[in-house]
């Protein structure tokens, strides 16, 4: 259906050359391009959470703070509930992250990197600057910390491991971050499993600090969508006047909750991928021709 003239011209301005998103459908087993786990979802915890569901109440709305979830995760990472946000899968957190913090300002991110930001940011209404990583796609720190210093740059976003590259940020160079700026720093740990790397208990002496994960990878829900940050409870406060109020549904709050009971099962089938990813780089090392990055996700 061709859209009309005069609804095109009711559109903000600023978002009338955004494309819808969209991901094409291939027959076939192997997909690589969306970073989803390999592995079917445990069984024994599948059957788990069926059990469990039997005692939902479908007709009530869900815990809007998913307070049982925020528990479990303060468990698993060892923070306190007020230092965990939930939220309908990271993409969600991002753009209440820049609706909240962003607004009409500047934020920078460093490409290659997660496409979303960039478009979040136009939602949100935020300026998108970036900042290119170098050759060997490490954070180029210097020209951050030069961007950081323009008036209104309230955000930085980094990806660690970086998608899709792969690499970490070292940890003194988020420390150098927060304090040698003064926006916020969001650091979105997606792979952070894969890594053994976090600097999730950090937001304890950086108020300015949130930090982003989610169960898509790891632990195999990226059909529930369910994402969470850990931050300081001022930042947390604040998002909560911005999520919408009942952003995470019960099923998906209820399947996070249950695997987390199951570490271990999850933590193995990691380790499992941690090794393949070894072996599969260095059997690309012994091609000629080929140029072969290491990988921490």
């Amino acid at each position: 259906m061709k859209v009309t003239e005069e609804v095109l011209d009711l559109v903000r301005p600023d978002l009338r050359d955004l494309v819808p998103y969209a991901v094409p459908h291939y027959p076939g087993y192997i997909k690589l391009d969306a970073n989803e786990n390999p592995y079917d979802f445990a069984p024994e915890v599948l059957a788990e959470i069926f059990r469990r569901v039997g005692g939902q109440t479908f007709t009530r709305y869900p815990d809007p703070l998913a307070a049982d979830l925020r528990r479990a995760l303060a468990d698993y990472t060892g923070l306190a509930p007020e230092n965990v946000l939930a939220g309908n899968g990271s993409d969600e957190l991002i753009l209440t992250l820049l609706l909240t913090f962003g607004g009409g300002g500047r934020v920078v991110i460093t490409p290659p990197t997660f496409s979303m930001y960039g478009i979040h940011a136009k939602i949100a209404g935020t300026v998108p600057v970036t900042v290119p990583r170098l050759a060997d796609f490490a954070l180029d720190i210097p020209a951050v910390l030069r961007e950081m210093q323009v008036p209104d740059t309230r955000v930085v976003i980094v990806c660690s491991p970086n998608n899709p590259t792969g690499n970490t940020v070292a940890r003194a160079e988020v420390e150098r971050l927060l304090t040698e700026t003064a926006g916020l720093v969001v650091l979105d740990e997606a792979y952070a499993e894969f890594s053994g790397e976090s600097c999730g208990d950090l937001v304890r002496r950086y108020p300015r600090l949130v930090v982003l994960r989610t169960f898509s990878k790891a632990f195999g829900l990226a059909g529930l969508r369910v994402g969470y940050l850990l931050a300081d409870p001022a930042v947390v406060n604040a998002l909560l006047k911005v999520k919408q109020p009942f952003n995470l549904n019960a099923f998906s709050q209820l399947a996070a909750v249950t695997v987390l009971e199951h570490l271990p099962v999850f933590q193995k089938r990691v380790a499992k991928i941690v090794a393949d990813r070894e072996e599969l780089y260095r059997r690309l090392q012994n091609l000629s021709g080929v140029e072969v990055f290491p990988s921490q996700a």
